[in-house]
């Protein structure tokens, strides 16, 4: 009953932010995959589950690879400018939670463009080499 009421209490000060579930389940459809998870490194305001993106550039990295992305809404939706470092022709994949998900691959120099982007939480999946690659990056999920 005290462990309840310290529940109803905490609920109440600090509830959890609006999705979380959703968004913990999202990120959690690729845990049966091989995978290696890419951080966040904007140091800004919006760090973290809880942000919210409207435009603006976002980098992740994992060991010798980086992401580098700029979104730019358009309407309800967004465009997203990408690059990836080291370049080469690697698969592409961004997941849009309760939208599936739109593909390409990025090209020798490893630009890649998505255009009308649903908003949402959303993760980018790198396949390293392209299609029947080895190794599979993905990024943390972030409100778009």
């Amino acid at each position: 009953m005290l462990l309840a009421e310290l529940g109803r209490v905490i609920a109440m000060a600090d509830p959890p932010p609006a999705g979380l579930v959703e968004r913990v389940q999202f990120a959690l459809e690729l845990e049966n995959l091989d995978v290696e998870v890419a951080r966040w490194v904007r140091d800004d305001e919006l760090a973290g589950v809880r942000s919210s993106v409207d435009q603006g550039t976002i980098t992740f990295t994992v060991s010798d690879l980086t992401v580098m992305i700029n979104l730019t809404r358009t309407g309800r939706s967004h465009r997203i400018d990408g690059w990836l470092v080291p370049a080469g022709m690697h698969g592409v994949e961004v997941r849009v939670a309760e939208h599936g998900a739109s593909r390409t691959t990025a090209d020798e120099g490893g630009r890649f463009v998505l255009e009308e982007v649903p908003r949402g939480t959303t993760q980018i999946v790198i396949s390293v080499g392209g299609a029947g690659c080895d190794r599979t990056v993905v990024t943390p999920a972030v409100v778009l």
